[in-house]
């Protein structure tokens, strides 16, 4: 039986005593970093904008809402737009970029690929053609929480058809599941032309492609209360799975002397993060390059050790989400970017240095 399937000839690389001491030192240094640009990057995005906001009255309105201080100093109108527009479309932001930096790295180390993003098990086209289907037959004018809902159900339907195709087809080996994702996303996404190709008005059209840009607008604090603790679960629970991955990376034949139940472990983790990334597309759209992108800059900084990774992509996404979005709201005032659009336009140059580099030096990061 062949238990060690992969889609690239070579496994994950594993660093030389020399790199590991080297990134060692600068672990300390990495959390230090991450957990001081998360809430500097928060006060930045939830301040800068066409209604410009002192930083110092936006820390003190944070202060404020978490109970930690209420001497005021602010105007009510930047209360508004601070509180009511700009923080919860920041948290969003940072939820969906933690969730799809986590996932990513789940499933580089899952499927011993460093180029597998979420989307290539179906989850993002899932969610993309739930929600395209609620844009087409009218459902948003039942309920405006019936993109959201359809697109996380699509997401979940979607990676349910991928497992159960994969288990029909008494295929073993990882990379057939991640084949027949990367199969009906395609098929998912033909569909979603077909929609498109017969909207009805040009502003059902214009929905669709806007939302398949993948963005933030009018987020709002229920959609906060939405996602956040589906997510903070998910990738809480995808962090103590560390010393699995570490293991799984090694082959099936090994993980399973080491005594890790290497299907039912793959098959939780695959639950795991299609419920973050099903949740995350499901408020913002499809937004691509931060599950590919994320993990392996972390990785260059941390080195491979999943129990380290894991967290720090997580941090790690939020940043990266977040000054997107921010860079997408001032880039071209008064017109406003896609994050969708921004992620790509970063992250594509981005994903070519790392696979230069790894042509120069044998391997991605």
């Amino acid at each position: 039986m062949e238990t060690n399937h992969r889609l690239d000839a070579r496994p994950l690389p594993m660093p030389e005593a020399r790199e590991i001491s080297k990134r060692g030192k600068r672990l300390p240094a990495t959390w230090l970093l991450m957990l001081l640009l998360l809430p500097v990057v928060v006060v930045l995005a939830s301040s800068i904008g066409p209604v410009s906001v002192p930083f110092r009255h936006t820390l003190a309105m944070l202060l404020e809402l978490v109970h930690l201080t209420d001497k005021g100093g602010f105007g009510e109108r930047e209360w508004v737009v601070v509180t009511q527009v700009r923080l919860p479309r920041v948290l969003v932001g940072a939820l969906v970029g933690a969730a799809l930096a986590v996932s990513g790295a789940v499933m580089q180390g899952l499927f011993r690929n460093p180029l597998v993003e979420p989307g290539y098990v179906g989850v993002s086209s899932g969610a993309a053609f739930g929600a395209v289907c609620a844009l087409f037959f009218g459902w948003t004018r039942i309920s405006p929480w019936a993109l959201p809902g359809a697109a996380f159900i699509g997401g979940l339907a979607a990676i349910l058809l991928v497992l159960a195709v994969w288990k029909m087809s008494k295929a073993s080996g990882a990379a057939v599941l991640l084949l027949l994702g990367v199969g009906i996303s395609a098929f998912l996404s033909a569909l979603i032309s077909v929609m498109m190709a017969g909207s009805s008005s040009e502003q059902e059209l214009r929905s669709i492609v806007y939302w398949l840009q993948g963005g933030l607008e009018a987020r709002t604090w229920q959609h906060v209360q939405l996602v956040g603790p589906i997510v903070a679960a998910a990738c809480l629970l995808l962090c103590s799975f560390g010393r699995e991955l570490n293991v799984m990376l090694l082959g099936d034949d090994l993980a399973q002397t080491a005594g890790i139940r290497v299907a039912a472990t793959r098959l939780v983790l695959l639950g795991l993060t299609s419920l973050a990334t099903g949740a995350a597309v499901a408020v913002s759209g499809t937004i691509g390059f931060v599950g590919l992108i994320v993990p392996h800059i972390v990785r260059l900084l941390c080195g491979p050790d999943h129990r380290v990774l894991l967290p720090l992509a997580a941090l790690g996404g939020a940043v990266f989400l977040m000054l997107a979005d921010l860079v997408s709201r001032i880039v071209l005032q008064p017109v406003s970017l896609q994050v969708g659009v921004v992620c790509a336009i970063v992250g594509a140059p981005l994903f070519v240095i790392l696979v230069l580099r790894s042509r120069k030096g044998g391997h991605l990061a």
